[in-house]
């Protein structure tokens, strides 16, 4: 099963939605490269749709992502009844389309990027409560524009959130929570002198499981990420103080200046000192 991954941030921006209530024999119109993203959501009957060389026969409680540069069109007619909302949004950033993995392995990202995954194909794991909250974006658009602008991102954020929850294996969500309890722990004591056996007096699990879970969700063990934590750290004091390399070296945690400019050097390309001499004019660093 496919699934398509979107980058965050910038968040994908909600553009319109709507409800629309077939009958036997309509079809979905068939639409080439739309230039947005379109999501469906059935709520009654079967819908049968299909993009490039997919098909699919959507039921009640099963969502598709269609994507903005394919072919969608209709497989054939209803059978029955068949009702649905449809959601449109677009992206800054280009989605990535990979093949589902039981705990998918992400490429090392810095602390702030975040991805927004979700199967094209799905089952929702609470179809009533998305119906609700379907239903009231759908509302927001018969109402006073400068009024609804917010509460209709918030709105389809949280529509959107819901799915890429709720398309995640309970075992691999355990695994996710536990990779995020480890990296906010990092954030929080990554000036301290964190070991794998403060970890795991922290977590009450072996060293090895929470490598692993770090690498299937992050990619790198829990002190590849301590380091590189530390590193970025360390580049927003080069930046904004005029402290020498030994007290920046110390205040992000590492013992030695020689081993802390070595590490900088391997993440960067350049000592911290040329680091920090690139970003200086006139002999002062540029303004906080």
């Amino acid at each position: 099963m496919k699934e398509i991954s979107l980058a965050a941030p910038p968040l994908p921006y909600y553009l319109e939605s709507g409800f629309r209530a077939y009958t036997a024999g309509d079809t979905h119109p068939d639409r080439a490269r739309l230039g947005m993203y379109d999501l469906l959501f059935i709520t009654k009957g079967t819908l049968h749709l299909g993009e490039e060389e997919q098909t699919w026969s959507l039921t009640k409680g099963q969502y598709a992502l269609l994507l903005p540069d394919k072919y969608h069109y209709s497989v054939r007619p209803c059978d029955s009844d068949c009702h649905f909302f449809w959601l449109h949004f677009q992206t800054v950033t280009p989605y990535i389309i990979r093949e589902s993995r039981a705990l998918p392995l992400s490429q090392f990202v810095l602390p702030q990027k975040n991805e927004i995954t979700l199967h094209q194909q799905g089952e929702v794991a609470d179809p009533e409560r998305l119906a609700l909250l379907w239903g009231q974006l759908k509302e927001m658009s018969v109402s006073e524009r400068s009024l609804s602008f917010w509460e209709e991102q918030r709105m389809f954020t949280e529509i959107l959130r819901t799915l890429d929850i709720g398309n995640k294996p309970d075992e691999q969500s355990k695994v996710h929570r536990l990779a995020e309890r480890i990296e906010a722990y990092i954030k929080q004591h990554y000036s301290d002198d964190l070991t794998n056996e403060r970890l795991v007096e922290e977590f009450h699990f072996h060293p090895n499981y929470l490598s692993r879970c770090m690498k299937s969700v992050y990619g790198c063990t829990p002190l590849e990420y301590l380091v590189a934590y530390r590193i970025e750290q360390s580049k927003l004091l080069l930046l904004k103080t005029q402290w020498s390399i030994e007290r920046i070296s110390e205040e992000v945690g590492f013992h030695h200046a020689a081993y802390f400019s070595n590490c900088f050097r391997g993440k960067i390309g350049l000592s911290p000192l040329a680091y920090r001499k690139q970003y200086i004019r006139s002999g002062t660093l540029f303004p906080t």
